[in-house]
């Protein structure tokens, strides 16, 4: 994984409660074993008339030029449904880097964590600033710090992180990863128990 220290970045506004997994990745799509090419389908039914990437609906938020960055925020209870992990590869894929709630289903903030995607929980109130913003205005997420910022206005919020999870991401750790930057620790404990 990439280390994710801070995220400045336009965003795209998803507003919409209860996203489930298969909305964020249509199962049809899961029949690949690597991580790439997720990106693509990300969204899929939302995103293109029958299927057909000829024809992207031009009312879907990722079909908007004006709407990018590497941030997404969506409405209440996003990663809701089924526990793929192909929904955390999807939208990494794509090139968030984060995704800002005010709810995530436990199952999918576990699966974004363990693949680099940072979920943000902030209040209903804060999100709803977002939500009212300009496409072109910007977000700042100090994952040291664990606030999330509106530029324009500098207001902030703070948000949770599993301790663990942000040693992590904060270092681009996997769980592997994790337990070889302690091997040293590790070795020096067995030692003492000899």
């Amino acid at each position: 994984m990439q280390a994710l220290k801070e995220i400045h970045s336009s965003f795209v506004p998803l507003p919409v409660e209860n996203v489930d997994t298969d909305q964020i990745i249509p199962a049809r799509f899961l029949k690949a074993t690597t991580r790439d090419g997720f990106g693509k389908n990300l969204f899929r039914d939302w995103r293109y008339e029958n299927d057909d990437e000829a024809k992207p609906k031009a009312d879907f938020v990722l079909n908007q030029p004006n709407f990018s960055g590497s941030i997404l925020v969506a409405g209440k209870n996003f990663g809701c449904g089924s526990s793929r992990e192909h929904a955390a590869w999807s939208l990494l894929d794509y090139g968030f880097k984060a995704v800002v709630s005010s709810f995530f289903a436990d199952i999918f903030k576990n699966n974004a964590l363990n693949n680099g995607v940072l979920p943000v929980i902030v209040s209903e109130p804060f999100l709803q600033k977002i939500f009212s913003l300009d496409s072109a205005d910007r977000l700042r997420i100090d994952v040291a710090a664990q606030t999330i910022t509106i530029e324009k206005t500098a207001e902030q919020e703070f948000f949770e992180l599993n301790p663990y999870k942000k040693t992590c991401l904060l270092n681009g750790y996997d769980d592997i990863d994790f337990l070889i930057s302690r091997k040293s620790a590790i070795e020096q404990f067995e030692l003492a128990k000899v």
